[in-house]
């Protein structure tokens, strides 16, 4: 039996290059930052996990690392006690200041999971319950988006700023990775404009489900106006305003189910949800929910209450995919297509390169753990790019200000 105990965690920053994609917050910054942790058992074993680039979560979790050396990489009771005793504090998010601690935590566990699958050579989807799929489909996540970051030549993708171009976005996501169901990312534009893009995807993909994410953007005013043309058009509505009680209030008023990866992130935010009807699908994220077991354990209620289920995505790497595909193949009620950015991503942190996702799904990674081995090469030129750009945390406002004087963030916004 190999010896399973933490001999060593580690964290390295890193940023990989993001277009100038619009957000109800701003604009994405030329790199984005992420993390890859590193767990090494004291017989050399390495797991490993992905997770944000901000200096708030690589601190606590340099700070937490040598407490878990002894640790079994199967327990995770004593992972989650160590970094309760840590004084993490949080971090700002939609609820203004969230728990840093399930962030450290997933990061970590991830690893921790990934470390045990190689040490016996078993799939986490297999320790996670067994593969349930086997395949998990993904959806086409469209942006808005500037020509090229501020001061720089347009990008391969171009501007995407009208319903024509819109279209012309999809369809190449369509044709490079074979998506059925297709998002879109809102809150920018005005609303009727955005309304009008769903429409001219809606005939141009007359089959494909269709999603919109205003981020919270719009008031709930705004959100009742429009449900009649959204009634029919899309699957689910995603975050169409601030808070769970203004979110309830555009559940009463339709049938189209409301999706959410902003206002019930935590546990303690689902009462709360029950109790007002406000959100019908929730976008679970291993990342913040603190981790793949917090997450399964999240779906298992998720059905108990008959609520949708689906993954939120963010700016992410190979490893986090994979983590994410493990899990997502071991859940049986995952009730709607996933999210990722991962086709905007070009730079990649793992051997052989980007995931290949075709035919709008993403295969079980084979081989033991997550199945995704780091290529150091690449971790060293990414942490390269984290120490140049200067970055240390996302600050989409301040990007947009670049290509907009004066703008600033709001939510709701119209």
């Amino acid at each position: 039996m190999p010896d399973l105990r933490i001999a060593d965690v580690r964290i390295t920053p890193i940023a990989f290059t993001d277009p100038p994609l619009l957000n109800n917050a701003g604009c994405h910054q030329p790199f984005a930052l992420r993390s890859i942790i590193e767990v090494e058992t004291e017989d050399g074993v390495i797991g490993l996990g992905e997770s944000y680039g901000t200096k708030a979560l690589i601190d606590a979790v340099v700070a937490l690392a040598p407490s878990l050396r002894g640790l079994p990489v199967t327990d995770l009771n004593g992972l989650l006690a160590r970094a309760r005793a840590q004084d993490m504090g949080g971090i700002t998010g939609y609820f203004g200041v969230q728990a840093l601690l399930p962030r450290v935590v997933s990061a970590i566990e991830v690893a921790m999971w990934d470390a045990l699958g190689k040490a016996l050579n078993m799939r986490v989807c297999d320790l996670l319950g067994g593969q349930v799929r086997a395949r998990v489909p993904f959806s086409a996540y469209l942006f808005y988006k500037f020509a090229g970051h501020a001061g720089q030549d347009a990008d391969d993708w171009g501007e995407v700023l009208t319903p024509e171009q819109l279209v012309g976005e999809a369809q190449r996501l369509v044709d490079s990775y074979g998506f059925e169901a297709i998002k879109l990312k809102a809150g920018i534009l005005e609303p009727e404009a955005e309304i009008a893009g769903l429409e001219a995807l809606r005939a141009a993909f007359p089959k494909a489900p269709l999603r919109i994410d205003p981020n919270g953007g719009w008031t709930v005013e705004t959100a009742l106006k429009l449900l009649p043309r959204l009634t029919g058009l899309v699957e689910y509505l995603e975050d169409p305003t601030k808070g769970i009680e203004g979110n309830a209030r555009v559940q009463a008023a339709t049938d189209i189910p409301l999706a959410t990866n902003m206002y019930v992130v935590a546990d303690e935010h689902l009462p709360a949800n029950m109790a007002q009807g406000a959100f019908r699908v929730i976008l679970s994220d291993h990342h913040y929910w603190g981790g793949l077991k917090a997450s399964r354990d999240l779906a298992r209620i998720c059905e108990i209450w008959g609520l949708g289920l689906s993954m939120h995505s963010n700016s992410h790497m190979g490893i986090s995919l994979a983590a994410m595909t493990h899990l997502a193949a071991a859940t049986p009620n995952l009730t709607y297509d996933c999210d990722t950015h991962y086709p905007w991503q070009v730079d990649e942190v793992i051997e052989g390169g980007k995931l290949k996702i075709e035919g709008g799904s993403l295969a079980v990674p084979e081989g033991p753990g997550l199945g995704v081995t780091l290529d150091r090469a690449q971790l060293a030129r990414l942490h390269r790019n984290y120490l140049d750009c200067g970055y240390t945390r996302r600050d989409d406002e301040t990007e947009m200000q670049k290509h907009q004087p004066g703008w600033s963030f709001a939510r709701p916004r119209y």
